[in-house]
């Protein structure tokens, strides 16, 4: 076993920096490159690297803890082959920072071709194009350390804008660590050099800025580029610039190749919005590291509307997750939450048209159902139930409750079921956290039944449906569909059902998948009773079928539990005498 301390690299500062996550535990196989801890100080994030495969002996730090260069983060058992010595990564990782400071003060660039590649550009370009109280400046990439190369995922302004000093031009990513850089001084962009893709190393043009000025601001603007052909100052830009660039890309390490992630930042979002977002940029100032910000560019999120949960106002990843789930339970647009803008038509051009205004129920419905739609998971598990003995039962009783007043119907049967069949199978009976992280099991039996309207679908609910008789289920899902056609239906009426029915048995159809109704995780659908030639084992008999749908948020019920439910229910329905038991 070869064990080996790794301590804090160069970050760029002498003063002690925050640990905010660890991101290795004891016992962990990591790999060269991988993230082990994310320091953080006032400005800036930087995830640290393991700097060699093997095995995570100790920690020897926490989140909350304050570290500076040298200090020692955990025991690696080094695998067999690795490259470096102990003697490399105890005394605090010199050998792969030796360059950048052997590079700040000669000028001398670790990349050896690469800065021969830039020392040329910046000979070039000198020639400061000047016109009246005006002037075109190449502005370079600056110094960025230890890095190859780093590719260019967002650009913030374009030819044409206005940019003050300071303010975030593009921004670069490297493996480890997201970098924005600001423009050295206030001016036009006249032209763009780079594009989104391009893959950059210190040096390189990115744009020419047109400014304004004369007298000792460009003496003192020409002193960068004399200092790149020669001795450049520790922590100055290798490449040229202005001062004010140079001071901005001062020193070297990952803590400034992390940048100030308090700035805006580069991460874009939905390419329908505009401003800021549009640029590539959040549309506030934001606190996040490299990860989080990819993570924002893949899914298209806005950082600046993220609300942050980490230490110092910080955007973690689970804030990203959080903000999209929230972002798609939102009410939708007539185009869908997250889908293209649909493009206007006019249906005039066809023939003659009629608009016809959704009335507010519809509206209300149409967001529902959609929200729905685009947050739960759909399964459908389609089964049928032998209702033939059920049936000549309901028919007899009618005639013997007809003098009460009562009308039982196949939907008091199927209400009287499920509430036995939800107390069987308590998951479809339950509610799934916003989270995700836990489900509320319910102990009590509301069930929602849909009744079609002439203004649209209401859904009322039919409350402690397991501990009510048929004739009282019936009576009650009568009132309640007089209620609901009477538009006479209170807020009251239509909340706090734990599981749905919809029944179109009386209008026809074989089959349907019903849209499960938020925050439910299920729902039954019933079709029209068919006779159908069944098998009893000797010859086929006519048995009258009732076709289920059951719909069920596959996060909560797995496939299985789903035809065991159903199944279930058609046994009660096939022989209602099984609800005693």
């Amino acid at each position: 076993m070869s064990k080996e301390t790794i301590r804090v690299p160069d970050v760029g500062s002498s003063d002690p920096v925050d640990v905010i996550e660890v991101s290795v535990k004891k016992g962990d196989s990591v790999e060269a490159e991988d993230t082990i801890v994310v320091l953080e100080s006032d400005k800036a994030s930087v995830e640290v690297p393991c700097p060699k495969a093997g095995t995570v002996l100790e920690l020897l730090v926490k989140a909350g803890d304050r570290v500076k260069e040298g200090d020692p983060l955990l025991e690696l058992d080094t695998e067999a082959g690795d490259g470096g010595t102990e003697d490399d990564q105890s005394s605090g990782d010199e050998p792969e920072n030796e360059p950048a400071a052997e590079k700040d003060q000669s000028g001398d660039n670790e990349q050896g071709g690469k800065e021969e590649k830039a020392e040329p550009k910046a000979d070039e370009k000198p020639a400061k194009k000047e016109s009246g109280g005006t002037r075109e400046e190449t502005i370079p990439a600056p110094d960025l350390g230890d890095i190859d190369e780093a590719e260019i995922i967002e650009l913030s302004v374009s030819e044409g804008d206005t940019v003050e000093a300071e303010q975030t031009i593009l921004v670069l990513e490297s493996d480890k660590a997201s970098l924005e850089i600001p423009s050295p001084a206030a001016g036009t962009v006249k032209k763009l050099l780079v594009k989104t893709g391009d893959k950059i190393t210190s040096g390189t043009e990115l744009m020419v800025l047109e400014t304004t000025g004369g007298g000792e601001d460009e003496s003192s603007d020409d002193q960068p580029a004399e200092e790149t052909s020669g001795d450049s100052k520790p922590g100055g830009s290798k490449s040229g610039g202005s001062k004010s660039g140079e001071s901005e890309s001062g020193g070297s390490g990952p803590a400034r190749e992390a940048s100030s992630t308090q700035d805006s930042g580069g991460i874009g979002e939905h390419p329908a919005k505009s401003g800021a977002a549009a640029a590539g940029r959040p549309s506030r100032n934001v606190h996040a590291g490299p990860a989080v910000r990819k993570l924002a560019r893949e899914t298209g999120v806005d950082l600046g509307a993220v609300p942050p949960s980490g230490p110092k106002d910080r955007i973690l990843k689970e804030d990203v997750h959080a903000h999209i789930k929230q972002r798609m339970e939102q009410p939708a647009a007539a185009g869908g939450a997250g889908a293209p803008d649909l493009p206007e038509i006019d249906f005039s051009e066809f023939g003659p048209v009629e608009r016809d205004e959704l009335n507010k129920l519809r509206k209300v419905a149409a967001r529902n159902l959609h929200r729905s739609w685009v947050t739960i998971p759909h399964v459908t598990q389609f089964d049928e139930a032998d209702i033939t003995e059920l049936e000549a039962f309901r028919k007899s009783q009618n005639k013997a409750l007809e003098k009460e007043g009562v009308k039982l119907t196949m939907l008091a049967f199927l209400v009287q079921a499920c509430a036995r069949a939800l107390r069987k199978f308590p998951r479809v009976n339950s509610s799934l956290e916003p989270s995700g992280e836990a489900l509320i099991l319910k102990d009590y039996v509301h069930i929602g039944i849909a009744v079609d309207t002439p203004n649209g679908l209401v859904v009322p609910v039919l409350r402690d449906a397991d501990k009510k008789g048929l004739s009282q289920i019936a009576t009650e899902i009568g009132e309640l569909a007089a209620k609901a056609r009477d538009r006479k239906l209170s807020p009251a009426d239509m909340k706090g059902a734990s599981f749905s029915i919809s029944s179109l048995g009386g209008i026809g159809g074989t089959a349907f998948t019903p849209i499960v109704n938020w925050p439910e995780v299920a729902i039954l659908g019933v079709s029209r009773s068919d006779t159908k030639p069944v098998w009893d084992g000797n010859a086929f008999q006519p048995r009258l079928m009732l076709p289920l749908s059951f719909s069920y948020d596959h996060r909560v019920i797995d496939g299985a539990d789903a035809a065991r439910f159903t199944t279930y229910l058609s046994g009660l329905l096939g022989d209602m005498r099984r609800a005693l038991l």
